[in-house]
């Protein structure tokens, strides 16, 4: 005949608690692990998302709210994010942040010449003849970018400006890598295209 050994409830009650314990350390611990890593991730990329935003014709006025959209979606998917992907997914983001916009199209328009009347930070060391130039070449960059399409844009801003490598964008972008090469083939070839003959325009205007 064989015993029956009841459970020692109290023993039982114990490590159910210990558990609980242990499931709410662990969560803690997790939480403030991801807290640590948005912030690091918001101190080093906040400013290289906004500068992005407005390559991707974000107008100026609407770029804080921008970022801030983007970020909030970085953390939402924090545990989805790579170690070490965290730019390209950033910047990825912000691509679809500024494309799901209603505004796209006036943004194209608007950009360049807003971002011209925007008060530049200053390098005391500089020659107002250099910030001049500076600011000239960047209001005809930011024009020949609003110029292109948008597939083509995206592409040349992450692998010409921001300097992701084509497998990094094809993760950011969800695109296949055939997909990137042959757009930035064909962004490479319409920005020529677009900043000689704005280069010749600006020119009769001197």
């Amino acid at each position: 005949m064989s015993v029956v050994v009841e459970p020692n409830v109290d023993v039982v009650d114990r490590k159910a608690e210990a558990a609980e314990v242990a499931d709410d350390l662990t969560s803690q611990l997790r939480r403030r692990a991801n807290t640590a890593r948005f912030r690091a991730m918001f101190e080093v990329h906040f400013d290289r998302v906004c500068v992005a935003l407005r390559r991707f014709c974000v107008p100026t006025r609407e770029i804080e709210d921008a970022a801030q959209q983007v970020f909030v979606v970085a953390w939402n998917k924090l545990s989805n994010i790579p170690v070490g992907n965290e730019r390209a997914f950033l910047l990825g983001t912000a691509w679809n942040v500024a494309s799901h916009s209603k505004r796209t199209e006036s943004r194209r328009r608007e950009v360049w010449d807003e971002d011209d009347r925007t008060n530049d930070v200053i390098d005391p060391g500089s020659r107002s003849d250099e910030l001049v130039e500076e600011k000239q070449t960047r209001a005809l960059l930011d024009k020949v970018l609003s110029q292109l399409p948008e597939d083509l844009r995206v592409v040349l801003v992450l692998h010409e400006l921001e300097e992701l490598s084509r497998d990094e964008i094809a993760v950011a972008l969800d695109w296949r890598p055939g997909t990137v090469a042959s757009r930035l083939e064909r962004a490479r070839s319409e920005f020529s295209r677009l900043s000689a003959r704005a280069i010749r325009e600006r020119g009769g205007r001197s």
